[in-house]
């Protein structure tokens, strides 16, 4: 396990625009250690997909949080965005890997079984996502998961918070970071709250774990 506390990766619901998301971002963001925002689409049109990166990148990027974009290895520079967020250890993640490394960062989720997870990071990935607000894992699977990962390989782990309070367990297990989404966005009034309530309790969780 890692010394330092593990820090947050934030995932947005699928957007179909930036304007009244940003505020609840803000709040997210001001609210914790947030290390990463993935910033998710409801569209396929790319046009749109720049306009909502071209919004909500800078408001992470000018609090030190990088921010990565899903599937698109070309939109990802030209969006203004730091990465991308690739699903599985196949072609396309080599293709990623191939047009944004170094400079970029390269992220990799859904990833079936522990070979899929042992090719991804052999590859050259930044990170391994296991779970996701799409993944039908249950907490108990991503938690086996992240404490074989964590237990051997050096590559950094984000393991996926089904619910807010599941983190501090997940900190615990060795997780580098901790992804939330489901149970954030719902209600705008608590968002600060949440995520301020689960950067404590991953901090808090990691130290009893040592």
């Amino acid at each position: 396990m890692s010394d330092e506390a593990p820090r947050l990766f934030l995932i947005t619901p699928p957007l179909m625009e930036a304007a009244s998301f940003a505020p609840l971002l803000e709040a997210a963001l001001d609210a914790g250690d947030v290390a990463c925002l993935l910033i998710r689409a409801g569209t396929r049109d790319e046009g749109t997909i720049k306009l909502i990166v071209r919004t909500l990148a800078p408001l992470a990027q000018e609090r030190g949080t990088a921010c990565l974009v899903e599937h698109d290895a070309r939109l990802a520079p030209r969006a203004g965005a730091d990465g991308v967020h690739i699903d599985g250890a196949g072609p396309e993640l080599s293709e990623a890997l191939a047009a944004l490394k170094p400079d970029r960062i390269v992220g990799v989720g859904k990833l079936e079984g522990r070979d899929a997870a042992m090719e991804a990071g052999e590859a050259g990935a930044d990170y391994l996502l296991f779970g996701g607000p799409d993944e039908p894992e249950s907490h108990e699977a991503i938690l086996e998961r992240v404490e074989w990962w964590a237990g051997i390989f050096n590559v950094p782990c984000v393991a996926y918070a089904r619910d807010p309070a599941d983190a501090g367990e997940l900190a615990a297990a060795g997780a580098e970071f901790i992804a939330l989404c489901d149970g954030v966005w719902d209600h705008p009034e608590t968002i600060a709250s949440t995520v301020a309530a689960v950067d404590v309790a991953i901090r808090t969780a990691q130290e009893a774990a040592r």
